[in-house]
């Protein structure tokens, strides 16, 4: 399986022969890349390369991506689509139009979300935790979801059950230094904050990836707006599996004491993970991605990061008339 190269360092790359080489510091330390097992590169330092190296990316087919210093994505160096399908463009782009269909998709994101939402707090309610308020207003926001009839109404039916969900938080975590009071973004306010929006951003990464895999085109979005933002597909499918891939992995690492309040520092523009605390959570969100679990339908088993391609195949057969799309939801 092709892995994914995290590069924390400043420096430079190059072709080397038929690999790419990584000229890490002042001193130029080398790191040799086995392009071969390589699908992606993410890029968290300041590093130059030059036209030749990604002439050699988009031969080989790797996605480099690249996150500022408060770990935000900032944009992806996407190689020519190799599966790239003028037909399913045209679905796309049919779907987005017809809006009926647009706000079934929408919402099926939406339950997708909610749902995978709620199996984390009624785990962590059946282990004494109290979350009763939270689910029963969940369950309560995704029944009255039925009764929407506008793309808007169902997004505002979203973001009150992020704002419930978030809540939560506080009964799950357990340290009182990442209290949950409200969600910040840029720039985020705390350190929850902080972990939650590198987790997302992270997660968005992830299911672009996969996209690429795929004959969609990652530009044409259902419950997001499709506008000149580069990339927004990623959003939508990526609200399913932030709770179940993203949030799982930042309780773990809460809980168990591996990142705590002295993995953050604060600057100009709010508080950011520093270099050693994100590797210590991309480690981890590595760890979850491989992670496999019995599916239900399949009747084997499957890792998180299958789970993201399997959902964009259901998402095609949706778009191709084939089968409707019913968002993932786990069933433990």
């Amino acid at each position: 399986m092709k892995e994914t190269v995290y590069i924390f360092s400043s420096g430079k790359f190059k072709r080397k022969d038929n690999t790419l080489l990584f000229l890490a510091g002042e001193e130029e330390k080398k790191r040799f890349i086995p392009v071969e097992r390589v699908k992606e590169i993410l890029i968290f330092g300041e590093v130059d390369l030059n036209k030749r190296v990604l002439e050699f990316l988009s031969q080989k087919e790797i996605i480099l991506s690249y996150f500022n210093y408060y770990g935000w994505y900032m944009g992806s160096f996407y190689p020519r689509e190799h599966y790239n399908s003028g037909f399913m463009i045209l679905k796309q782009a049919s779907a987005y139009e017809n809006y009926e269909k647009r706000l079934n998709l929408a919402k099926q994101f939406i339950i997708g979300a909610g749902k995978n939402s709620l199996k984390i707090l009624k785990y962590y309610n059946r282990r004494g935790r109290k979350l009763e308020g939270q689910i029963e207003k969940i369950e309560r926001n995704l029944e009255n979801l039925k009764t929407k009839t506008t793309i808007e109404t169902s997004m505002a039916i979203e973001g009150d059950n992020k704002k419930i969900y978030y809540d939560g938080f506080n009964e799950i975590i357990n340290d009182d230094e990442f209290t949950f009071t409200k969600r910040t973004r840029r720039p985020p306010k705390d350190y929850l904050n902080s972990l939650i929006s590198f987790a997302n951003s992270m997660i968005y990464n992830a299911v672009l990836g996969e996209i690429y895999q795929t004959h969609l085109d990652p530009r044409i979005a259902f419950l997001h707006s499709t506008n000149f933002r580069r990339f927004s597909l990623n959003l939508d499918v990526a609200e399913i599996f932030k709770p179940i891939i993203g949030d799982r992995t930042i309780f773990s690492l809460l809980n168990k004491g591996v990142i705590t309040e002295k993995s953050f520092e604060k600057g100009l523009n709010g508080i950011l993970l520093k270099t050693t605390a994100k590797q210590k959570f991309l480690k981890a969100m590595e760890e979850k991605m491989k992670q496999t679990i019995q599916h239900s339908t399949l009747k084997k088993k499957v890792s998180y990061r299958r789970l993201i391609r399997m959902e964009l195949y259901k998402l095609e057969k949706d778009l191709m008339e084939e089968q409707e799309y019913k968002a993932f939801v786990m069933d433990w």
